[in-house]
């Protein structure tokens, strides 16, 4: 995977960033979801390589980036500290301003790029993501059924450490199962590298605390709410969740109507796959982003 890619670490003020980068061209940052690693990108990124410098990190937690303690401290994994360290990482390559894509939770980390840092990201893909607060301001039936994972992990430590490390790889499984609509789509060698990286015990204790900083996220929201992204937005979701009914929207959210209450400029649509877009459907995911880009 990700050949002709080099792989490195960029220390950061708050941990160490795990990455891979590539290719020749404007700078485009490629930010995972949970419960996988940068791997995600592999498909994708070869083929934008010809037309961009791509670089694809670990987000803190995941992979094999650092993992720092936090002690209950949420301001260690909100998406404010998380976009932190990508800016750094940016910095770091010599990239002052680049486009962003992120995926579930690595769009959110996207999002608070774009609010914190709105003239490094010079335009935002969200994939298969609603905005946190517009979720949980609409959170029904449907949605808290969709997004069971996320009301696991919010609970005090160590409950859903406990439960998820007892059985981690039953748990990755039932995940990757549910949300994908290609069978095949996600490949052995991809697959090998999640249930490594997943079966660290460090890696559920680190991604519980993403999910559960999402009260100090919220606040964050709060704080920003009616303010709108000046950068392009494109916006791509899964058209085939049928194995888990409601998934982002729930009974009363729309995904473009939702977004373009929180940008000035959004564009997107469907496509006709699962969660996993980069790898259920890479060459459609690709013309997206290139054509998104090219504009």
């Amino acid at each position: 995977m990700f050949e002709g890619f080099d792989r490195t670490e960029i220390e950061t003020s708050g941990t160490t960033i795990n990455l891979v980068h590539g290719g020749d061209g404007p700078p485009v940052l490629l930010l995972h979801g949970y419960p996988q690693t940068h791997v995600m990108w592999h498909k994708v990124a070869v083929l934008l390589a010809d037309h961009f410098t791509v670089v694809a990190p670990d987000l803190r937690g995941y992979g094999d980036s650092g993992k720092p303690a936090s002690d209950g401290d949420l301001s260690i994994y909100c998406k404010r500290t998380m976009a932190q360290d990508q800016v750094e990482v940016m910095a770091e390559l010599g990239f002052q301003s680049y486009h962003v894509a992120g995926h579930d939770r690595g769009a959110r980390v996207g999002h608070r790029m774009a609010l914190d840092h709105p003239g490094r990201v010079k335009s935002f893909t969200s994939l298969d993501v609603v905005p946190s607060q517009a979720a949980f301001d609409s959170m029904d039936a449907n949605l808290a059924f969709a997004w069971f994972h996320w009301h696991l992990m919010r609970q005090p430590s160590p409950i859903p450490e406990t439960l998820i490390s007892n059985s981690a790889k039953t748990y990755l499984d039932f995940l990757l199962e549910s949300w994908t609509a290609v069978e095949g789509a996600i490949t052995d060698e991809a697959y090998s590298e999640y249930l490594r990286c997943f079966s660290n015990p460090e890696t559920i204790r680190g991604t519980c605390m993403d999910y559960r900083s999402i009260e100090l996220d919220l606040q964050h929201d709060e704080a920003d709410r009616g303010r709108k992204l000046t950068c392009p937005v494109l916006v791509l979701w899964a058209g085939n969740m049928a194995k888990r009914p409601g998934w982002q929207v729930g009974a009363r959210l729309n995904m473009l109507d939702t977004w373009r209450e929180r940008a000035t400029d959004v564009r997107g649509g469907p496509i006709d796959c699962g969660h996993f877009l980069s790898e259920e459907a890479p060459d459609e995911v690709t013309d997206q982003l290139l054509g998104f880009w090219s504009r």
